[in-house]
């Protein structure tokens, strides 16, 4: 069958792979229809992240279809149906695992990074990880997951209905803090450097935003806040700049919630930590709560999906997008790849 592969010296193949067989006992059989490219893998091409195999079949937010259930599989899983997936693994084991935070699994294999992910025609998967998605089609299941780390986000950071969320990085990951900000009756401020991605913000949900390359951040957040600065803020873009500028901006006594990886080492004012008494908290992939809460929204169908997904291609056309998607990052929402024709 076939897959895309790709390598960290920005070489991508579409090679074949053996198809799974039929499933064993507590294992689903999935046909892929939509898979999205996410920002690490943007990064593995470039060489850049060094936590993928290399070389890897990428592919961690999905949009499939149930192709044949084994033995122990419970019902309410049958094939036909549309469903996503729980792209992470947990060891069961270790603090995190024991402490039921199983998205922080200190041994977690993500798909598409530590281990082989779903840009093929068929993948096997533990039944565990399948998430049924009731209303939506394949094509909205591709945008669940990086949505749900979003979302993970703003339940890190506890937000409530009388919250300033300042979320930093309006890519898929930071539309999701958005929205759930947003939905728990926060008053939400966007910030990013494309106009475009702004305007969107607000349309899901934002109440203000702000253009960190042509504004004065400071002042803006000051003006909105009444001197106080954000309650929250939710860094989503994983730079040294926008990490300093959660701590700096962020209220006293505020909470500070990371998701972004930076690349390089960031320098603090490390006495803002304790003068301002922050919590500093990271956040890392989503809870299987986040994936259904984030369904949940998108059954509503006020989502527009459409302006989430900037392109969507065939595996042979992926090589030649991630050139493109390279030379103008700023613009990328999602890129998903068909696999169903």
């Amino acid at each position: 069958m076939k897959a895309i592969q790709i390598s960290h010296n920005q070489e991508l193949n579409i090679i074949d792979v053996e198809k799974p067989q039929a499933p064993k006992g507590g294992e689903v059989l999935l046909r892929m229809e939509y898979v999205g490219f996410c920002g690490s893998d943007i990064n593995t091409f470039m060489g850049r992240n060094t936590m993928a195999l290399n070389p890897v079949i990428p592919g961690h937010e999905i949009g499939a279809v149930i192709e044949a259930v084994g033995e122990d599989v419970p019902e309410g899983l049958k094939p036909g149906m549309v469903v996503t997936c729980n792209p992470y693994t947990n060891c069961n084991k270790c603090a995190s695992c024991r402490n039921g935070r199983v998205n922080a699994c200190q041994h977690n294999e993500t798909l598409g990074v530590q281990r082989n992910g779903a840009m093929k025609e068929f993948i096997m998967l533990p039944w565990e990880k399948v998430i049924p998605a009731g209303l939506l089609d394949t094509r909205t299941c591709a945008l669940v997951e990086p949505m749900s780390v979003g979302f993970h986000a703003v339940s890190r950071a506890q937000v409530t209905d009388i919250d300033v969320v300042l979320v930093i990085g309006c890519g898929m990951v930071g539309m999701g803090a958005v929205v759930r900000s947003a939905s728990r009756g926060a008053t939400v401020v966007a910030a990013d450097i494309d106009d475009d991605k702004l305007a969107l913000a607000k349309q899901m949900g934002a109440s203000y935003t702000i253009n960190t390359k042509t504004e004065d951040v400071h002042q803006r957040l000051l003006e909105m806040t009444s001197g106080f600065g954000p309650d929250v803020v939710i860094e989503a873009v994983g730079s040294p700049a926008t990490y300093q500028m959660a701590v700096d901006e962020v209220s006293f006594t505020g909470r500070v919630i990371c998701i972004g990886y930076a690349k390089s080492e960031v320098s603090f004012q490390t006495k803002y930590f304790v003068q301002k008494e922050l919590d500093i908290r990271g956040s890392r992939n989503a809870m299987p709560s986040d994936f259904r809460a984030v369904i949940h929204y998108m059954e509503r169908g006020t989502c527009p999906v459409d302006s989430l997904i900037t392109k969507v291609i065939k595996p042979e056309e992926a090589l030649g997008t991630m050139h493109w998607w390279n030379e103008n990052p700023g613009k990328v929402f999602r890129i998903l790849v068909n696999f169903s024709d």
